[in-house]
């Protein structure tokens, strides 16, 4: 059996995709994805899930390995959003006798990706409903909004694994794979993490279940020391600090607001602050920028003004928190205006939408470039921002 497999019965199918460069179009993606997929061999034989079309043409190569000639009785479709619904079309046209499982949110969407002739084969599973292909039972888990509404998991009892949709994924080609953690919040906060909540009562019932293996749709399977991954996304999905720590996330235009960052640091650090991160949102990946955000508990935005408004960065950045449910978080506010400043009244409006956030009642304007004032300004503030 090939180390990549998780049993005799159970094999690894997907693919990476390594020339993909924005993955969903808008987050980076330098080490790439993989499109997981898995294939249970027993009396009945079940495909978990296809992958996106980019990688269609390897993953039918590697489905037919593992089938060895057989062909499949089930596609179960835990999750329509096309980089792992991709390529239905194509193999329930090359095994028609095949049945595609799923919910009945699954084939009210179903419609909308796959308008051909599919009556007569599908079966509608609800949660708790069973299936069995032999000595192995898949056990069906609804997880609406992680994080489409037809989203759900299974479990089979067999070999205690559970196949988690995009649960427990991360951003990263297998071959290139590297620490699970820093990927992984990203690909949680800026994906699934809006949706807290709904994690929140997966995570109740799979706390019931004997889970030794996690398959996810992307990233590695999850073997060892699951408690840990379970963890990070109970802690994340409750939207609490990770770590001790502060972001300081700017944006400078001709670099007084950058080096009045450097010295914002440089306070913080001196006042005790563990680990100080600063991000140049002007240069950064705003999805990396989030996951920070929500990584600690404080955070310091500095925005130059413009347009009478909020440099652009800035504002793409508050409204990424916003849409992602950033909350209970304490923040400062600094601002450069050279002439009309009100980057700050932009930042604050941005925060006050947001749940239980707790904005430092100093607010300091930098006029141009960083002076004495300055300095003695964001001493106050830091000691603000870190006061428990």
């Amino acid at each position: 059996m090939s180390e990549k497999h998780i049993s005799n019965a159970i094999r690894c199918v997907g693919v990476d995709d390594t020339t993909i460069r924005l993955f969903e179009g808008q987050y980076p993606v330098p080490n790439g994805v993989s499109y997981n997929s898995y294939v249970i061999l027993d009396e009945k034989v079940a495909v978990m899930d296809t992958v996106d079309r980019r990688g269609t043409v390897s993953w039918m190569r590697n489905v037919e390995e593992a089938l060895a000639g057989r062909k499949p009785d089930y596609l179960v479709i835990q999750h329509m959003e096309p980089d792992h619904a991709g390529s239905i079309g194509l193999l329930a046209e090359k095994y028609p006798d095949m049945t595609l499982v799923g919910n009945a949110k699954t084939f009210t969407m179903f419609p909308k990706f796959f308008p051909g002739e599919y009556t007569g084969r599908q079966i509608t599973v609800k949660e708790g409903d069973t299936l069995s292909l032999g000595s192995h039972t898949l056990h069906f888990v609804m997880a609406p909004m992680v994080h489409w509404p037809e989203v759900m998991v299974s479990y089979e009892d067999s070999e205690k694994v559970l196949f988690s949709a995009d649960g427990f994924g991360k951003f990263g080609a297998l071959e290139q794979e590297g620490e699970w953690l820093d990927e992984a919040r990203r690909y949680y906060l800026n994906i699934v993490g809006k949706y807290g909540s709904q994690v929140q009562a997966l995570l109740k019932k799979a706390a019931a279940l004997d889970i030794q293996t996690i398959c996810p749709l992307h990233g590695p399977v999850l073997r060892e020391n699951l408690g840990y991954y379970i963890g990070k996304y109970d802690l994340w999905s409750r939207y609490e600090p990770e770590e001790e720590g502060a972001l300081i996330a700017y944006a400078s235009i001709h670099g007084n607001t950058a080096k009045a960052a450097g010295l914002m640091r440089g306070i913080l650090e001196e006042q005790g602050c563990r680990k100080v991160s600063v991000m140049d949102l002007s240069r950064c990946d705003q999805s990396a920028a989030v996951a920070e955000a929500f990584r600690y508990g404080k955070m310091v935005a500095m925005s130059s003004t413009y347009d009478g408004g909020l440099f652009p960065p800035m504002d793409q950045f508050m409204a990424h928190l916003r849409d992602k449910t950033y909350r209970s978080r304490r923040v400062a506010l600094i601002e450069n205006g050279s002439w009309a400043p009100s980057a700050a009244k932009h930042m604050r409006t941005f925060l006050e939408g947001m749940k239980d956030i707790t904005i430092c009642s100093t607010v300091h304007t930098i006029q141009g470039a960083v002076k004495d004032s300055d300095i003695e300004a964001m001493k106050t503030i830091a000691s603000q921002l870190l006061a428990e």
